[in-house]
């Protein structure tokens, strides 16, 4: 935390939160009852608010910044908090973009005819109120807000204290677009205290909170798991791999590994472990390249005989740097690769660059994470790169919903039944 912790009482949390979430009920059945046109309505709105709010977006973010760097963020953590106008413009261009999206509610997903006559169907709903815990990143907000409200849940948004200003400079003006287009306000709020006992009153909200997204570091993720008496979608670490086969073109397994590591080393789909195969017969140059890139590369062994680096540690294997920091094994072949990704992955995102077709067609089929990649950049780990909009992370768990949480993963359904008078004997 950067700022001293409200001192909320725990009784305080829980009855802000079920109030809260009183007020997301009833927006929900509303929401529930709108068109598609009236929440894509809203949603431009909202994405208009939130370019006329532009300023007080960023007035608010400098206030967020001070704060983060005199408490010595670190440089990743800095990149994830800070807004700027361009930031700003794609965030409410999520928000738009949302709005164009197929609606997902009332979608048929099948349908079947008992021999009785009975008709069958299975319909998507709205799963109704959802909390979302995150960390950091502002533009969370918006994403979440706007996802929410499109597949007709309400949402209730518990940000990070390093972001509180930005969050509720964009919740304010989100909330405005709402309202500006008839949509009931309650259906996206704020947890305004930054007191832990309000996630915890959250995790508690069994009956009055039907589903909790968290997004943020293996801390706040392991709370959530331990403590929630709520549904989760687990949002977990990126520890991701990219693995250059033999086969791998010398010229495409540079420019992606160089751009999986360093595009941007602060999202959750930065590569983390890059995994060299023993006959690949560049290797040198693919080390060298990260590290004329700015980036700080830690070894094995057999990195170590023929580059210049830092030694890896056992637990660097495990770890999500976030940061212009990367582990580099030289594994034997492919299966080498996979036991690596097998005992260090954290099921979120794993590439492998090769022109062998049954190389990389083992890979996919074998790695057991909720993207893998051929020939492609593990920074494509996101909602909007695979056309789904914006995204509330990257849930790497096996139920419900994996990969990217879009607005069909915010969605459940309900078995419809058509009779013309069927009694069961």
């Amino acid at each position: 935390m950067l700022d001293p912790q409200d001192r909320t009482a725990p009784e305080d949390c829980t009855a802000m939160i079920a109030g809260m979430a009183a007020d997301a009920r009833a927006a929900a059945l509303q929401l529930a009852r709108l068109s598609t046109e009236q929440r894509r309505a809203g949603l431009c709105h909202a994405a208009q608010a939130l370019r006329t709010a532009g300023p007080a977006i960023l007035a608010a973010n400098a206030e967020d910044m001070a704060r983060a760097e005199a408490a010595g963020l670190s440089g990743a953590l800095l990149d994830r908090l800070r807004l700027d106008e361009a930031r700003i413009a794609v965030m409410a261009a999520g928000v738009a973009m949302v709005a164009t999206l197929p609606d997902p509610v009332g979608q048929v997903i099948d349908t079947a005819e008992r021999p009785n006559g009975l008709q069958l169907s299975r319909v998507r709903v709205p799963i109704g109120v959802i909390g979302i815990i995150y960390e950091s990143r502002p533009n969370v907000t918006a994403d979440a807000a706007a996802l929410c409200v499109m597949a007709g849940n309400a949402a209730i948004l518990r940000g990070g204290s390093e972001a509180r200003a930005s969050n509720a400079a964009i919740h304010q003006a989100f909330r405005a677009g709402l309202a500006a287009a008839g949509l009931p306000e309650a259906a996206v709020q704020q947890v305004a205290t930054t007191d832990r006992a309000a996630v915890g009153a959250m995790l508690a909200a069994q009956g009055a909170i039907d589903l909790v997204v968290p997004r943020g570091g293996k801390g706040l993720v392991a709370r959530v798991q331990a403590e929630a008496r709520v549904p989760v979608l687990a949002h977990l670490d990126g520890i991701n791999h990219v693995f250059v086969h033999a086969s791998a073109d010398r010229d495409m397994a540079r420019a992606i590994v160089v751009n999986a590591k360093m595009r941007r080393t602060g999202v959750c789909g930065a590569m983390e472990t890059l995994l060299i195969d023993a006959a690949f017969p560049h290797p040198a140059q693919l080390v060298q390249a990260l590290t004329n890139a700015g980036c700080t590369v830690r070894g094995d062994a057999r990195v170590g005989a023929i580059s210049a680096v830092a030694s890896a540690k056992p637990d660097d294997w495990d770890t999500e740097y976030l940061d212009a920091i990367c582990s580099v094994a030289i594994v034997d072949g492919l299966d080498g690769a996979l036991a690596h990704i097998a005992r260090h992955s954290s099921g979120h995102t794993d590439a492998i660059v090769a022109e062998d077709n049954g190389a990389a067609d083992r890979f996919l089929a074998e790695v057991d994470s909720a993207i893998v990649l051929w020939n492609a950049s593990t920074q494509f780990a996101d909602g909007g790169e695979f056309g789904l909009g914006a995204e509330i992370g990257i849930a790497t768990g096996r139920l419900h919903a994996r990969g990217p949480v879009a607005l069909e993963a915010l969605t459940t359904y309900k078995w419809i039944g058509r009779g013309t008078g069927q009694v069961r004997g």
